[in-house]
């Protein structure tokens, strides 16, 4: 029997492979019909990542597969990938027989996420304080005037690429493994930083006042100075977040964090 292409997501090729449409690889690719597949399904990832993490799909929204797929412009199969990576991160739920959906904010995950930053990047500023170069120490400076302007014209976007690099530049000193795992934790509180934003009054005048902080101590070479403002400064956004969308969690792992690391009192 014949079929219609525009009913099917794969062709037929010469010898009775199967090839690649929109990017969706399936029994009997080639290998590299299969990157391209991969490729296709991390691009979807991000797409929809960042749609999340912006709040463009806000904590609760339904997430249908064919109606995101039709959407982005893409087959089912690399968004069946990506709702899969999207769930190993935390960022949805998708239970079988149910539509996934955005995650809320999970208060645990919050304190967990931000109560091993707090440890991991205290270590890391501590080691990169002496290390830092004049160039370093100017960059930085250059990402906090950009962070400022940024901020005044709403560019949100940007202004976190910038905010990432500085605190990437802060703690370069680091192995690569430390460095993918800070990397890693930072994208992961990206949401949560937009909340405190959003949700609490000064929030970002604040972080630009303990930046500023953070900056100086490096300047100084005083790396307990700069430990313990990095402490602080995490511990806040955590600590402000919780106190806006869960008064009532007790946040143990952030203020144990917190006493360790020298930022303040737990």
């Amino acid at each position: 029997m014949s079929r219609n292409t525009s009913e099917s997501s794969e062709e037929r090729e010469p010898g009775g492979s199967v090839s690649v449409v929109d990017g969706a690889p399936t029994p009997g690719a080639s290998p590299a019909a299969a990157t391209g597949g991969r490729r296709m399904a991390l691009d979807v990832h991000g797409r929809l990542r960042a749609m999340i993490l912006s709040g463009e799909l806000p904590p609760g929204s339904a997430l249908l597969q064919a109606e995101m797929a039709r959407k982005l412009g893409v087959s089912r199969t690399p968004m069946r990938e990506a709702f899969r990576l999207l769930q190993e991160e935390g960022l949805i739920d998708a239970r079988p027989d149910q539509r996934a959906r955005v995650r809320a904010v999970d208060p645990e995950d919050l304190d967990g996420v931000y109560g091993a930053r707090i440890m991991l990047e205290t270590l890391a500023v501590t080691t990169t304080a002496k290390t830092l170069t004049g160039e370093d120490l100017d960059r930085m400076s250059e990402l906090l005037e950009r962070m400022k302007e940024l901020a005044d014209e709403e560019k949100p976007d940007e202004w976190y690429a910038a905010h990432h690099e500085f605190h990437g530049v802060a703690t370069q000193a680091v192995g690569a493994q430390l460095r993918r795992t800070l990397s890693s934790h930072a994208e992961h509180s990206e949401r949560y930083i937009r909340f405190a934003q959003l949700g609490v009054p000064g929030s970002r005048a604040r972080a630009h006042k303990e930046h500023e902080a953070l900056l100086a101590a490096l300047r100084a070479g005083d790396e307990g100075a700069a430990a313990r403002v990095i402490a602080g400064h995490l511990a806040r956004t955590a600590l402000s977040v919780l106190a806006d969308v869960a008064p009532e969690y007790e946040p143990v792992t952030t203020r144990s964090a917190l006493k360790i690391a020298g930022g303040g009192p737990a």
